[in-house]
């Protein structure tokens, strides 16, 4: 019996029905960055949440993907506090008709 495949469109979140899969997806990749941040400074997860401004264990669910409770702008705000700069790009969309996406591009 032949298994079926179904193309991903690039962002799982959207595959598996999640409202707002480009925003789950941008959320997820920050919060990755956030993580490997921390992570290569060599901080404990208790001196991250002091110099972020949060207790461990938001830190704890952030570096596991948890991410309900965080916006994009606390997400940013984290990341500027860890040493990152922000640039933010806006431009039209190159389809027509249709609405706009959000993406994470890290340099």
């Amino acid at each position: 019996m032949a298994k079926r495949v179904t193309k991903s469109s690039g962002n799982v979140f959207a595959d598996i029905g999640v409202q707002n899969p480009d925003e789950a997806l941008v959320k997820a990749k920050l919060a990755r960055l956030i993580a490997r941040t921390i992570e290569a400074k060599e901080m404990t997860q208790s001196e991250a949440a002091d110099l972020l401004g949060i207790d461990q264990p938001k830190v704890s669910n952030l570096a596991r993907g948890k991410l309900a409770g965080f916006s994009i702008d606390r997400l940013f705000r984290f990341l500027t506090l860890l040493g990152s700069d922000i640039e933010i790009v806006v431009k039209d969309s190159t389809k027509q008709n249709q609405p706009g996406h959000m993406r994470v591009a890290v340099a």
